[in-house]
């Protein structure tokens, strides 16, 4: 018998229950939805982040979003209550990582390269102290892969079949790539805003970009940080903000980077990722990475 197991699945219920009581559950999946959401939808560590920056900034220019402000103006189901989520402007700008969830309405949906995610990931789980500095990436890729550090969204082309084949020809969905974004980021905006049926000029379009450009994003964090749930417990000596740019790939063994290809090359070459094949040059080596002009933060 286990008395320490025991006393722990006892304390569990009873935690929670006072958090219930004391309305500091998060809400998660028991969101209250209203007819009017914008539901940005991305498998961790897509972008997401800047997305919510882009898309708040876009709709509320007079209430610039920063990382103090984050979850009152563009908030995440997964770090507040859903008394404090009903208190959130109209029209809600909500961060989810489910996969298909019928409670979404509105849903800007931003895929990413997987063998990206992977990179990106791997630093956000240094900066959270779940693995250390220097673990091997061989070894971390196929525990990745198998959900091992989260599972509760799914494996990455799941995640990303669930929406395409339940929402794709919905007029309450649109998908977006990360890649693109960073590429067109003003052109990309200017289709957010059209989907969502914002009436606005190209300058404010660009206004909003410039306000959720990666420099200011930086500045941002280091100075706000501890003030943001999602980070104020993180390494302080490791960005969330990283790299600005789309193929760190990269930086991946040549296995790791097979492995994913094996597992997800249809989905991957559906959303137009092209294979390490496809991409070598005559020396052997991948395509360079794009150019920098946003974040990764996700």
């Amino acid at each position: 018998m286990d008395p320490n197991g025991s006393l722990q699945r006892l304390r569990a219920p009873a935690a929670k229950i006072a958090r219930i009581l004391l309305r500091r559950e998060r809400a998660g999946r028991e969101y209250t939805p209203f007819a009017d959401d914008i539901c940005v939808v991305s498998y961790p560590k897509s972008g997401g982040t800047w997305l919510r920056f882009l898309i708040g900034n876009l709709i509320r220019p007079q209430t610039p979003v920063t990382f103090a402000n984050i979850e009152a103006t563009a908030p995440s189901i997964y770090h507040n209550p859903d008394h404090r989520l009903r208190q959130a402007p109209r029209p809600r700008v909500l961060k989810s990582h489910e996969a298909f969830f019928a409670r979404h309405g509105r849903v800007v949906y931003l895929v990413r390269d997987p063998r990206d995610i992977a990179v990106s990931y791997y630093y956000y789980l240094v900066k959270f102290r779940e693995i250390p500095r220097g673990y091997p990436m061989v070894e971390y890729v196929p525990r990745f892969m198998r959900e091992e550090f989260d599972a509760h969204y799914g494996p990455w082309n799941d995640h990303v079949l669930s929406w395409l084949r339940m929402r794709q020809d919905d007029p309450r969905f649109i998908l977006f790539r990360y890649e693109d974004l960073l590429r067109t980021p003003v052109d990309e905006l200017a289709r957010i805003a059209r989907f969502l049926g914002i009436d606005v000029d190209e300058r404010r379009v660009r206004q909003a970009v410039e306000m959720s450009s990666a420099d200011r994003m930086r500045k941002m964090e280091k100075k706000q940080s501890r003030e943001w749930s999602a980070t104020s417990k993180s390494r302080q000596d490791m960005p969330f903000v990283r790299a600005a740019t789309a193929g760190n790939w990269s930086e991946l063994p040549e296995e790791s980077v097979q492995l994913i290809e094996s597992a997800w090359a249809a989905v991957m070459q559906t959303l137009g990722y092209a294979l390490s094949s496809q991409l070598r040059d005559e020396s052997g080596s991948p395509a360079g990475k794009e150019h920098v002009v946003s974040n990764q933060s996700g």
